[in-house]
């Protein structure tokens, strides 16, 4: 049995970009664009989203009945919450650091990323093998956490996994195995009033010990 996973993740939710992690609601162009990703949507089984306010609203922009999920919760940043970047790195410089390069680290008091990526682990070997098309809104760390699991690389690639906002990270498991489809969504018509996804016309592909991956159509 094959089963489909597409993760969309939410606008305003990436560390790298926001105050570290907190529930920041997704601006009102995100929330558009998000609508947009609606229209390209194929059709699926299951839809399901992180637990955030942000997460939330942005599975109701696309359209989407979907049931909250707790193991698809974002990184727990600990002390940090609601900090910027800036503000952390001039404060704890050696613990931001740290946090940023061992997986393990956790100078915040919080999840660590290995830990965050063996919670993201086991929601993804608990989906029934009959799953069929399951659609997941949740944040940039959880779609981290999940391409470290398919494509089987080392925790600390984590950091160097970019996610743009709603971009589809597709995950499609046959037996023991996942493929991996990367890619963007551009809502256009097929055929009288059919919305399909549309990508560049590029394509990469990468086989790694378990997985592949695919950029492109």
């Amino acid at each position: 049995m094959t089963i489909h996973l597409t993760f969309l993740s939410a606008p305003g939710g990436d560390a790298t970009l926001d105050p570290l992690l907190t529930d920041a609601p997704a601006s009102e162009p995100g929330l558009r664009a998000a609508g947009a990703v609606g229209a390209a949507l194929r059709p699926h089984e299951r839809a399901v989203r992180a637990p955030s306010v942000r997460c939330s609203r942005t599975a109701d922009a696309i359209g989407l009945v979907a049931a909250p999920e707790p193991a698809l919760r974002d990184l727990d940043p600990g002390t940090w919450r609601g900090r910027s970047i800036a503000d952390v790195a001039a404060a704890d410089p050696d613990g931001f650091t740290a946090w940023l390069t061992d997986p393990d680290a956790a100078p915040h008091g919080g999840e660590s990323v290995r830990g965050l990526c063996r919670r993201t682990a086991d929601w993804l070997g608990s989906l029934a093998p009959g799953a069929g098309h399951v659609v997941a809104v949740t944040e940039a760390s959880v779609v981290r956490a999940a391409l470290v699991h398919a494509l089987a690389v080392p925790a600390r690639a984590f950091w160097h996994l970019a996610v743009p906002p709603l971009s589809p990270v597709t995950l499609t498991r046959q037996g023991d195995c996942w493929d991996v489809r990367l890619g963007s969504v551009t809502p256009t018509v097929i055929g009288p009033r059919r919305p399909e996804w549309a990508a560049g016309s590029d394509r990469v592909l990468f086989r790694g010990r378990s997985s592949t991956v695919v950029s492109g159509p």
